[in-house]
């Protein structure tokens, strides 16, 4: 199997490329992180890090099981908002120890020291427009902490990050910051924003029952500050 490859593509990814790829035994597998590396233009450390980070479980345990091929062939693909959500998202590369006090402004100060790395961990098409991004209704002000733009969905991204538990009350503040940006900041021809609330604690049941069954746009995702285990995707999936 490794031979062919090499043939193929050896124009387009380094040798020191093919040895990170050949330390990976599943075919689909290898096959997602080849076609990545070249899709997405990763360097060797950039792939070490996407592998050891376990981003083809991540983003396998997300999808319906007729687009694992898919993914494997051509790489992550961007059709739809749920698409930029992963579950967890890993940010290992925090300067921020498990288990130990920190508050939420940390994690974002973190985060934009760290901004490389985010986005790489984001995924494709992402562009930071800013944090803290003031937003004025009537006299009050309100800060969202993230926002991003996806060139291949052409919609804003918003995150806000929690710590602990999301609430109702949080959910209700994200779908108010993508109304505001729907109806003020995104042009005619861009797509709906999408918002993702990242915290140590999505709760599923809140999100559930707080927005829409038909809800495409606003997500709830965890965040783990270290690299997982793939048992540790499986039983947070389960």
């Amino acid at each position: 199997m490794v031979y062919p490859i090499w043939k193929t593509l050896s124009s387009k990814l380094s040798w020191s490329h093919y040895l990170e790829l050949l330390k990976i035994d599943e075919e689909q597998k290898r096959k997602f992180y080849m076609n990545e590396c070249i899709n997405s233009r990763w360097s060797v450390r950039e792939l070490q890090r996407q592998r050891d980070s376990l981003l083809y479980e991540r983003l396998t345990l997300s999808v319906d099981p007729e687009k694992i091929l898919e993914l494997a062939e051509k790489g992550q693909i961007l059709k739809t908002s749920k698409d930029l959500v992963k579950d967890p998202f890993v940010l290992e590369f925090l300067d921020i120890k498990e288990n130990t006090n920190y508050l939420e402004s940390d994690l974002e100060k973190n985060i934009l020291s760290h901004l490389k790395e985010f986005l790489l961990e984001l995924g494709k098409g992402f562009s930071f427009v800013g944090n803290q991004v003031r937003m004025t209704l009537d006299e009050d002000h309100f800060y969202p902490d993230l926002v991003f733009y996806n060139r291949l969905l052409r919609c804003f991204v918003i995150i806000d990050l929690k710590i602990g538990r999301v609430t109702h009350q949080d959910i209700g503040q994200m779908q108010m910051y993508v109304n505001y940006y729907d109806r003020i900041v995104k042009q005619k021809d861009e797509n709906a924003t999408v918002g993702i609330l990242l915290s140590t604690n999505r709760s599923e049941t809140i999100v559930k029952y707080t927005l829409p069954e038909n809800n495409k746009t606003i997500f709830s995702s965890e965040y783990k500050l270290h690299m997982p285990t793939e048992q540790e995707l499986i039983g947070a999936i389960e």
